[in-house]
């Protein structure tokens, strides 16, 4: 029979209330960032809204000078914008809670089927960008910080800049012009062939994401299509987060590097390699997680100018679209859902670091 002696029992109830105690200091700070996440989205909602007021009331701004002032007036007071702001803005928030974001003032729309549809675009493409970031950032981060202050070390310090420095559109356009127009590796434009889109637009059930529904569809053919679509959109947009990762990786590897755990393992005799790759690459990786929010924040607005130079039609390629119409009931609807999820990814971020990274207080 195994015996504990007063003091072994002792230690393990302070490690079992310790765990506990962290347990539940874990669980009240993500109730309470869960709960941070309604004035978040409210605040945004509100600034939002009332920016868009400042240009006029939004069927005025799309269809002025297009329609006579009768019929003008008459769509304003169908669609409520001759009310007072304070009523207006009441009857939108109460919209929102329903999930309702309005309709487009062009087309008549319901911008939540615009929603649907070209956000699962946008996705698409944020998700091919964050595999480029990854792929890109976090092996030559590695590599720069094992090779610290030599010649490659130093080239790939200025490859980070100008990967983040460069404006997307430039990089998409420059990437077009030696892919596809002067090589024709890769498709110019679009996030399928035409035929591709057409036969896609029968699969059921279709998610809108189109490299689930080429598979769903089954003709790898279809698949093959999509992805080389994908490849030059996401590679511009990729390397912009890319320069971040690969900044963020090789300074925290770094110090890391300099840990006190790091030069024990040293000590015990093990190469320079190994210590970096099984002992300090893990825990520089957590800031990467930590941004990670901020970086989602980054691809959606860059997937603006992205889904423009690529007609890759997201809800980017659609905002320019209704910006350029001055249709500003459906630019409002668009901004606030990227808005409320920015503001969701930001709460999931937190929550991932917290319960990674054990250094985290709360």
């Amino acid at each position: 029979m195994v015996t504990t002696t007063p003091d072994e029992a002792s230690v393990g109830k302070q490690s079992r209330a310790s765990a506990s105690s962290r347990y539940g200091a874990l669980a009240r700070y993500l109730v309470i960032r869960f709960l941070l996440i309604i004035p978040t989205a409210w605040i945004l909602v509100t600034v939002v809204f009332f920016l868009m007021r400042v240009l006029g009331d939004p069927i005025s701004a799309a269809l002025g000078g297009r329609l006579p002032a009768d019929q003008i007036a008459e769509r304003r007071a169908a669609a409520g914008y001759d009310r007072p702001i304070l009523v207006q803005y009441w009857e939108y928030l109460s919209g929102l809670l329903r999930g309702d974001f309005g309709r487009s003032a062009t087309s008549n729309q319901e911008i939540g089927g615009v929603l649907i549809t070209n956000g699962a675009a946008t996705l698409e493409l944020a998700f091919w960008a964050l595999l480029v970031a990854f792929a890109v950032g976090i092996p030559l981060g590695f590599y720069a910080a094992t090779r610290r202050d030599s010649i490659s070390d130093g080239t790939l310090r200025i490859l980070a800049i100008l990967f983040y420095a460069a404006p997307v559109f430039f990089v998409g356009m420059l990437l077009k012009l030696v892919f596809a127009v002067k090589l024709g590796w890769l498709p110019v434009a679009g996030r399928a062939s035409t035929n591709v889109e057409l036969a896609l637009q029968n699969v059921s059930p279709k998610t809108n994401i189109l490299l689930i529904d080429s598979i769903l569809y089954g003709e790898p053919s279809y698949t093959v299509d999509v992805l080389k679509h994908a490849v030059l959109p996401a590679v511009a947009l990729g390397l912009l987060t890319a320069g971040v990762f690969l900044r963020l990786v090789r300074v925290n590897l770094l110090q890391t590097l300099q840990s006190g755990y790091v030069e024990a393992a040293r000590a015990r005799g093990l190469s320079a390699r190994v210590v970096a790759r099984r002992h300090a690459f893990r825990n520089a990786l957590i800031p990467v997680v930590t941004v990670m929010g901020l970086q989602i924040a980054m691809l959606l607005g860059g997937a603006v100018l992205t889904e423009t130079t690529f007609e890759w039609q997201g809800l980017g390629y659609q905002l320019a679209r209704y910006l350029q119409a001055r249709d500003f009931i459906a630019v409002q609807g668009i901004v606030t859902f990227l808005a409320i999820v920015v503001a969701v990814v930001s709460f999931l971020t937190d929550a991932i670091v917290a319960i990674v990274d054990p250094r985290v207080r709360f």
